[in-house]
């Protein structure tokens, strides 16, 4: 089934770049115009005129001088603004560049507050509102309490289930500990991937589909596994329970645990990013496939456009769930991470209090 579908979206792909090709339209662009950052929030196009909001541009120049203005003033004038522009080709395509004096560009110390950056901060209040909402309503409640509906209730039934189905029987007894990072961790993921499904403004900046905040994410797990880590997580990993042959002379097995350490908040990392870009890529594809094909005749425009239109509402309906599903699936394996860094631990008390 999985095969069928690739292979569709693969059809796809290929036909709307060869349509776009023929009618100017580069599909490529567009797609990743959308899905990478960019240091203004693209709104509408109406006609020849593109409707945008400028961002703040903090650089830090080749002098040590600190420059701050609108991105605005790069696009009023082909010549950037302050020595600045943004660089169309070459290894900094699409970041901020300075000019120098023989011509040359020089990446600078970049601090601007861009797209994903903006839509991050935009992204994290919504967060706080709907945590202080929640928070709100539960104010003063006693063990006798009725339950809550509405809203509220929804979002206490997603706290029951990630704490009773995923981190408590993953971590063990230490799970209160590693609760509020992991609870944060889902609804983080969550309000990202569900914004960014959003096409309208101040939503639709794809967030968790960037590496950098994925990278960042994975860190906040790298460390909370191995910085809480048991004596004997550490004893299995540099010391494993293997045939000692394995360990020395050449210490094979753990050089491979030691990698494992970093393999796994990777995974975590390139899995969260490679399904939420993958996801608004194929959804923008599918719409430029209806003006990808709009001079090619009505009878191919009109078939290929309802085709488009069924794919991208049956499309939208899966990121819908894989929004759900990648904040759960980062959460569960983190907190299966954190548990095996605690297992062992927990099994040697026990050992040796059966002992005693």
């Amino acid at each position: 089934m999985r095969g069928v579908i690739a292979k569709i979206f693969l059809f796809i792909f290929v036909f709307s770049s060869f349509a776009a090709r023929a009618e100017g339209v580069d599909v490529k662009e567009v797609v990743l115009g959308h899905i990478g950052d960019s240091y203004d929030w693209h709104i509408t196009t109406i006609g020849e005129k593109h409707i945008s909001i400028p961002l703040p541009v903090i650089v830090r120049g080749q002098d040590g001088e600190w420059h701050c203005f609108s991105s605005g003033h790069l696009h009023h004038s082909h010549n950037g603004h302050e020595g600045f522009i943004v660089a169309h080709d070459g290894p900094y395509a699409g970041k901020l560049v300075e000019v120098l004096p023989d011509g040359s560009h020089y990446r600078p110390l970049d601090f601007s507050i861009t797209k994903t950056v903006a839509g991050l901060f935009i992204n994290c209040i919504v967060l706080v509102c709907i945590v202080l909402a929640v928070a709100r309503r539960y104010r003063g409640d006693t063990p006798t309490t009725k339950a809550k509906g509405g809203f509220a209730g929804m979002v206490e039934v997603i706290v029951v289930f990630v704490l009773d189905e995923v981190i408590k029987p993953c971590i063990g007894k230490n799970w209160a500990k590693f609760a509020p990072f992991l609870l944060t961790v889902f609804f983080f993921i969550l309000v990202n991937n569900l914004m960014g499904l959003i096409p309208i403004f101040p939503a639709g900046s794809n967030v968790t589909g960037n590496i950098t905040i994925t990278m960042v994410l994975a860190l906040s797990s790298f460390i909370a596994i191995n910085a809480f880590g048991s004596k004997h997580y550490w004893k299995d990993i540099f010391w494993p329970e293997v045939p000692t042959w394995l360990k020395v002379p050449v210490p094979l097995m753990p050089v491979i645990e030691f990698v494992g350490i970093f393999t796994k908040p990777f995974s975590l990392m390139i899995r969260l990013f490679a399904n939420i870009m993958a996801g608004h890529a194929v959804i923008l594809i599918l719409t430029c496939i209806v003006f990808a094909t709009a001079e090619m005749g009505a009878a191919i425009n009109a078939s290929m456009s309802v085709v488009a239109v069924f794919l991208a509402i049956f499309m939208n309906c899966l990121e819908l769930m894989v929004a759900f599903l990648q904040a759960f699936v980062f959460t569960m394996l983190t907190s299966v991470f954190i548990g095996f860094a605690q297992m062992e631990g927990e099994h040697a008390e026990h050992t040796e209090h059966t002992e005693k």
